[in-house]
């Protein structure tokens, strides 16, 4: 039997009754000649009939179930059929739809069923923000909620959400222009968050862009902040002073800034007001009241108290512990100072000082590097000490003699000579030379910029200080991130090839292990980093395993830093020790020497296939080794015997022209084939005739010394 999907919905029954129905209909149309049907007997009958065969074929048309019946059929009062619109909504004499509305009437805003809902929709056109602008409106709360917290911590997790590190320049200028409009509580709390944040969070780049940034945009800020002028001041120097600006920061920035503008008298400010001035280090720390302010006072109340104290009693033991409760050993320099004043200040007190600083040096209270420091801090305020105890300069001449020959003062201090008067000359010289020299370092670690360190050291002229030098440097290093350790590395290196020589290193090396226990106050892993520091050094052929013992032999008895030589003796002898010590900063050159090689060996293969000689410069450039292109040219040289192929000397000849292969990096290559004649004259029966042609056409060409020796062992 058919569905009834396919009759018209209709089953047997009712359609019985349609048919009963149509011709009651037809009757009662016959009785009134006003009906449209007039004398049509079955034509609602027949019309029905139609439109079921109608959708029957329809049905077959679309594949059997899938057609639809007979649509719905309305019919007016009239009679006449309309056909019904497809959202129900009727037609014409209709109802219309379900809760069909006027579509012209107005929402009364005051109708107590008033919805704000029913309103039509407006689109609005938004503005597409852009990254910076976010990062801009994002930094703002967090330096407002870091200014009622002081929570370093916070703020640093804070940033670091979000992301954006090449942004944080932006940072930089909204904390400080920000601090700058605020009380010296909260331009003391910017400057201790950059601090906190520097390395770790914001880069050293991203810290001078946003100075930069600050000095560009001076001009407006002093239209809100009068004194915006001397604060920024204030904010450079204080950089300067916390290290996370290079002292080159200010005079790269005259350059580019206009005598007539806000940004240079802000430079010229913080240069000659404030970095200028004596002790200005402490000053500017302490400018805005500073969290160490109260405590570096209350220690020096302290310390004056018991010393005063102790001369009245004379309790050596006493006096020692209260020294030792002070808790503040990096500051004992301090109780060196004030007792040798004390001392200078009542003769009668004198042999009490003595006592005192014999038995807290024979102790180890005080290091030998704090009580240095702290005659050190005498020599500097001699002359003021002079005006109002006239012969002190002959009494400090005497405790100085009396401790180098007893033996708590090292003998290599500067003291007074024996015509009174302090060697003035040589220490300024010294300081001098230490401050160009962290500031070279600083810069170093900025820029990468290995040749230009090497100039400004020869520039500098003090070779003597070479030592210091080293010192610093890896001093500086151990208290940064590992890509500062790494650079130092390569700098050393650089250096030992150079310009310093094998004794320069080990001296250098000595003062930073006899000062490690002092230096590990302030830099808790010192010890270990120093240790790394001298195994990498004999990895890189800095300095020769004997030179170890050299340096152990020469380092005072009970030195605490002869256990960070034994750790360094054992990561320089382990097993794979040259792999792992390439890498243990993770540095970007920190490759495996073999790698090494490789490379050279490869770019030096295309190029003597035909390769250009621009582009192989560039990638011996691009190896960022400059202390290990002597291994390019032992190779060049090799490859050209073994060849027969002298085209690859022109290579050499280009690089040294573009100062990519240094003179003495050229003569250690040729040096190292030098010695490896006889081994090389086993596969290259010419290889010394060719060696010897090599040498004289480098000479020529100038990339060689001239005293270059060629003879060779038999």
């Amino acid at each position: 039997m058919a569905s009834p999907r396919n009759e018209g919905f209709l089953t047997q029954d009712q359609r019985e009754k349609l048919r009963i129905a149509v011709q009651n209909a037809e009757t009662l149309s016959l009785a009134s000649p006003r009906s449209p049907t007039g004398g049509s007997t079955s034509a609602l009958l027949q019309q029905y009939e139609q439109q079921r065969a109608a959708a029957a074929a329809a049905a077959a048309r679309g594949g059997g179930g899938g057609g639809g019946g007979v649509r719905h059929v309305r019919r007016s009062h009239s009679g006449k059929t309309i056909k019904v619109k497809k959202d129900g909504a009727g037609g014409k004499g209709t109802w219309g739809k379900l809760i069909d509305t006027d579509t012209d009437a107005c929402l009364d805003r005051n109708d107590p069923n008033y919805d704000s809902d029913e309103e039509p929709y407006e689109l609005v056109e938004a503005p597409v923000s852009t990254p910076v602008e976010d990062y801009k409106k994002s930094v703002a709360p967090i330096i407002e909620e870091y200014f009622s917290t002081g929570d370093v911590k916070l703020a640093a997790s804070d940033l670091k959400e979000l992301g954006y590190d090449d942004f944080h320049r932006y940072f930089v200028k909204k904390l400080v222009s920000m601090a700058m409009d605020r009380h010296d509580k909260e331009k003391e709390m910017a400057s201790v968050l950059l601090s906190s944040l520097y390395g770790d969070v914001i880069s050293s780049t991203q810290i001078r862009l946003g100075f930069v940034m600050l000095l560009e945009a001076v001009d407006d800020l002093a239209v809100d902040i009068l004194d915006a002028v001397d604060v920024l001041a204030l904010f450079i120097a204080r950089a300067v002073v916390d290290d996370i600006l290079p002292p080159a920061f200010l005079s790269r920035e005259k350059a580019s800034l206009s005598d007539s503008s806000k940004g240079m008298q802000v430079v010229q400010i913080a240069e000659k007001s404030y970095l200028s001035a004596p002790h200005h280090a402490e000053l500017l720390e302490r400018r805005w009241g500073g969290s160490t302010r109260t405590t570096v006072d209350a220690v020096k109340l302290r310390i004056t108290d018991l010393l005063k104290e102790y001369i009245k009693n004379g309790d050596t033991a006493e006096a020692c512990r209260c020294i030792r409760e002070l808790a503040v050993p990096f500051f004992h320099h301090e109780v060196v100072k004030r007792a040798l004043t004390l001392g200078m200040e009542s003769p009668t007190a004198e042999a009490l000082i003595v006592k005192l600083l014999k038995e807290a040096s024979e102790e180890l209270l005080i290091s030998s590097s704090q009580m240095m420091k702290g005659f050190s801090r005498v020599v500097d305020s001699l002359d003021d000490l002079s005006l109002d105890i006239p012969s002190a300069k002959s009494q400090f001449q005497t405790l100085v003699s009396k401790a180098v020959s007893e033996g708590w003062l090292d003998s290599s201090f500067v003291h007074v000579g024996a015509n009174g008067d302090v060697q003035d000359d040589e220490h300024e010289k010294l300081r001098r030379y230490k401050k160009e020299a962290v500031s070279m370092i600083h810069e170093y670690f900025l820029s990468d910029d290995v040749p230009e360190i090497i100039r400004s050291l020869k520039e500098l002229g003090s070779p003597e200080y070479n030592p210091v030098f080293i010192k610093k440097l890896i001093t500086i290093a151990m208290d940064r991130k590992n890509r500062e350790k790494e650079m130092a590395s390569i700098l050393l290196s650089s250096l030992s090839m150079e310009l310093f020589s094998t004794e320069d290193i080990v001296k250098g090396f000595i003062m930073l292990l006899e000062s490690a226990e002092d230096t590990a106050l302030d830099i808790l892993d010192a010890s270990d980093e120093l240790g790394l520091f001298l195994a990498r050094a004999v990895i890189d052929d800095v300095l020769a395993p004997l030179n170890l013992d050299e340096i152990s032999g020469k380092l005072p008895p009970n030195c605490s830093g002869a256990e960070t030589l034994n750790m360094a003796r054992s990561l320089a002898t382990a097993r794979h020790a040259g792999e792992r010590l390439l890498r243990c900063w993770g540095g970007g050159t920190g490759w495996v020497v073999e790698d090494t090689k490789d490379k050279i060996a490869k770019l030096l293969e295309e190029y003597e296939s035909g390769g250009d000689v621009g582009e192989a410069c560039n990638c011996i450039r691009e190896l960022h080794m400059p202390f290990f292109n002597h291994e390019v040219v032992k190779k060049a040289l090799v490859m050209a015997m073994e060849k027969k192929n002298d085209r690859i000397l022109g290579l050499l000849q280009e690089c040294f022209g573009e100062g990519i292969i240094t003179i003495n990096q050229m003569t250690k290559g040729f040096s190292r084939v030098r010695d490896g004649l006889d081994d090389l004259a086993l596969d290259i029966p010419d290889a010394r005739e060719k060696f010897l042609s090599y040498v004289e056409h480098a000479k020529k060409s100038g990339w060689l010394l001239p005293s270059f020796g060629v003879a060779t062992s038999a």
